[in-house]
């Protein structure tokens, strides 16, 4: 990416030629070529994104600073902008739910269910003495439905179902600052320890995490990620550089 104009806060694979990157120092979510590096188009956006995800094969949703999902259009090689949703609260994280987008807040109620229409479908409140969440921050859909929350603020991931009931609570020394998370399978969970600069296999069948990559791995302040299927490669965003980097998964 270009030196100094880029501060990657999220990432999604569009196809085999592309990813869909989100540059939060310039407030725009930019197509870049996997080949280049190079930028393919971009769209100014109203807030700072967070996190994006995509919504079928030619269509994406970037959470905004300032209560808002930007949807977007993925024509070819080029970005439209679609509409844009108003939400109740500050959003950061954002995935898919069958037809649905589910978004993370930094205060109550926390996790919506919503509509691409913007509707709320199902909310998520922490009730009486017990807090689940202090920063909810990324969140991933697994190939089963299942919602997967990360909580930099009590080192805890969290699985939900798809009317944000909670199924399971995974804490380990080794998660220090969990920040991006996506999933390979249901059982293969991968995380960005952010202050224990490595990446994480959370492994929930026998609740397990171990360090898939690290420091001698060249992993560094690990801040988001995602995963390519069909050619099992994951892209790293470090917090602090301008590049992805990109590891084969076996």
């Amino acid at each position: 990416m270009d030196t100094g104009k880029c501060v990657i806060t999220d990432l999604a694979v569009v196809s085999q030629d592309t990813l869909l990157v989100c540059n939060g120092r310039e407030l725009k979510v930019e197509l870049v070529s996997r080949q280049t590096g190079k930028v393919l188009s971009q769209l100014k956006l109203e807030g700072w994104p967070w996190m994006v995800c995509l919504v079928g094969r030619d269509r994406a949703a970037v959470a905004l600073s300032g209560q808002k999902v930007q949807l977007i259009k993925i024509k070819g090689n080029t970005l439209v902008n679609d509409k844009v949703l108003e939400l109740s609260d500050d959003v950061y994280g954002i995935t898919t739910s069958g037809d649905n987008l589910v978004v993370t807040y930094q205060e109550q109620p926390w996790l919506e269910v919503i509509s691409t229409d913007g509707k709320v479908l199902h909310q998520f409140h922490s009730t009486g003495k017990k807090r689940y969440f202090k920063s909810p921050y990324y969140i991933t859909t697994s190939p089963d439905g299942t919602l997967w929350v990360s909580d930099p603020g009590n080192n805890t991931i969290t699985k939900m179902d798809a009317s944000l009931t909670i199924l399971q609570t995974f804490t380990s020394p080794l998660l220090e600052k969990p920040h991006g998370i996506t999933a390979v399978t249901e059982d293969e969970i991968l995380v960005c320890s952010l202050d224990n600069h490595s990446l994480l296999l959370l492994q929930p069948s026998t609740n397990t995490m171990s360090t898939l990559l690290g420091k001698d791995d060249g992993i560094g302040w690990p801040y988001s990620l995602t995963y390519c299927p069909q050619e099992r490669k994951i892209f790293v965003a470090p917090r602090t550089t301008d590049s992805i980097q990109v590891f084969k998964f076996t």
